[in-house]
């Protein structure tokens, strides 16, 4: 059994709060089908690389329960194609399928229930590492922050995009269980505007002093007003180092270095993909030109008109000043150590 705000599983089926909807709507959708999840992934009603990772965790033993009658390595090579079809960029996506495969292929011997009784084990194992995982980040991370500490947040790293306790907001969450009083400008994040609808929803629940600043404000925010940090996510990095994150944040790293402001990034070693050398190699995922036109499906854009709607950017390895990660915190240059920390080293 999981149960938390980002979902909520029983053994058979899978509820995700559905943050198309937030902050006006609390509402979870279930999803009992494979298909389910998979379109739950990609229309963004659950969002977060850790917690796609952890959805579609969830959703490969739901694609085995649905073929019990059958359950082949065809079968379930046609599920897991499925759900890593969904998102392209965030390699928790893929991490999470391979080891529920992985997991697979040692038991297709056995009978049927008994696969899935042990492949519901490994989701739900994967679940509570993620929160373990945000939790131990999280003590690392806030000890770069200082009593009364003001940073800047972009789209949506906390409870919402994991399992529980959130990656870049988890590092606030940590600074505020030691005593600390922590501020946040919190960027809206368009076009999706995760920030503005999520991240601000989860600060003030935490007791943060939160001010929504649109994107292009972060700028003059970093000039004229007290800025200590940034803080985000990642979605996937590379062996160098190099930050894939919600597009905006190479931009506020560039901006953090002019102004001489901290800029950190906290993922779990699951996000870093030491297959890929830098972030040239990284896939970024367009999105529908739609969100960009459209808020909340009110046209404010001329019909008609080009738009370029990259979901992501890649943010160069010597902007950032430290990745936290669960095994402790990366200061740059990182081929080296990440080499050694997801070896174990």
């Amino acid at each position: 059994m999981i149960s938390t705000v980002t979902m909520r599983w029983n053994g058979k089926e899978l509820e995700l709060i559905d943050q198309r909807k937030l902050p006006q709507v609390e509402e979870y959708l279930k999803c009992t089908t494979s298909d389910c999840v998979a379109s739950a992934i990609r229309d963004m009603a659950v969002r977060g690389a850790p917690a796609i990772g952890a959805t579609a965790a969830f959703g490969y033993v739901i694609g085995a329960m649905e073929n019990v009658k059958n359950l082949t390595e065809e079968r379930m090579n046609s599920v897991k194609e499925k759900l890593a079809q969904t998102r392209p960029t965030a390699v928790n996506l893929f991490w999470a399928l391979d080891r529920m495969n992985s997991k697979f292929l040692s038991l297709k011997s056995r009978k049927p229930d008994f696969i899935i009784d042990e492949l519901n084990k490994e989701a739900e194992k994967i679940a509570r590492e993620d929160i373990d995982v945000n939790k131990k980040m999280g003590e690392y991370g806030q000890k770069l922050l200082q009593e009364n500490s003001t940073v800047i947040t972009h789209c949506n790293a906390g409870a919402l995009a994991t399992v529980d306790y959130g990656t870049a907001l988890g590092m606030i969450h940590a600074a505020i269980d030691h005593g600390k009083h922590v501020s946040a400008y919190v960027d809206e994040t368009r076009p999706y505007l995760q920030g503005a609808r999520l991240t601000a929803w989860e600060l003030m629940k935490l007791g943060v002093k939160t001010t929504l600043i649109c994107d292009n404000m972060a700028g003059w925010v970093m000039k004229t007003r007290k800025v200590d940090a940034v803080i985000v996510g990642a979605d996937r990095i590379a062996a160098n180092g190099d930050v894939a994150n919600k597009i905006g944040t190479y931009s506020l790293a560039l901006l953090a270095k002019r102004h001489n402001v901290k800029f950190y990034v906290v993922a779990p070693l699951s996000t870093i993909d030491v297959k890929i050398k830098s972030g040239l190699e990284i896939p970024i995922e367009e999105r529908s030109h739609d969100e960009v036109t459209a808020v909340r499906g009110v046209k404010i854009a001329p019909e008609s008109v080009e738009v370029y709607n990259p979901a992501f950017d890649v943010t160069d390895a010597d902007l950032v000043d430290a990745i936290i990660t669960e095994k402790g915190v990366l200061t740059y240059p990182y081929d080296k150590k990440i080499a050694d920390i997801t070896r174990g080293g």
